[in-house]
């Protein structure tokens, strides 16, 4: 057995465990993005979310139910939860796991941010367009 998350499960890897059931487990992420970042898999072994068929439908429902309960339980107001599935969606290990994550103004700024961006790019006085975005954003 190679997979890092297998491993996790079955406790030779040890983990900052959040919660744990019969079909999934929580622990906090190695190697974090925000104040709160934690990762929620399946202990069935799933690559990811281009490998799921009907029969999984049930384990999904259960972590994406599960994610706002321990996002509350940590302390989060607000969170974002990502998946990536296969290379090309940026998975490095290769066991379904959604990141879930929050605590910072991060996530609404990287929001605004890009919401100045959109704003910037499709604006015809570019110039003045941005100095509001920016004025409004209370930045510099």
């Amino acid at each position: 057995m190679t997979c890092i998350f297998c491993k996790i499960i079955d406790g030779s890897i040890p983990s900052k465990k959040i919660f744990e059931n019969d079909e999934l487990i929580a622990f906090h992420d190695v190697h974090p993005i925000d104040k709160v970042h934690f990762l929620i898999t399946p202990k069935k072994h799933i690559e990811n979310l281009m490998a799921c068929n009907e029969s999984d439908k049930d384990i999904i429902s259960n972590m994406l139910l599960l994610a706002p309960k321990l996002a509350k339980d940590l302390g989060l107001k607000g969170f974002r939860t990502m998946i990536n599935s296969g290379v090309e969606g940026g998975q490095e290990v290769f066991h379904m796991h959604f990141h879930v994550y929050g605590g910072s103004s991060k996530l609404a700024n990287s929001y605004a941010l890009s919401c100045i961006w959109w704003k910037f790019k499709t604006s015809k006085n570019l110039i003045r367009e941005f100095l509001w975005a920016f004025q409004a954003l209370h930045i510099g």
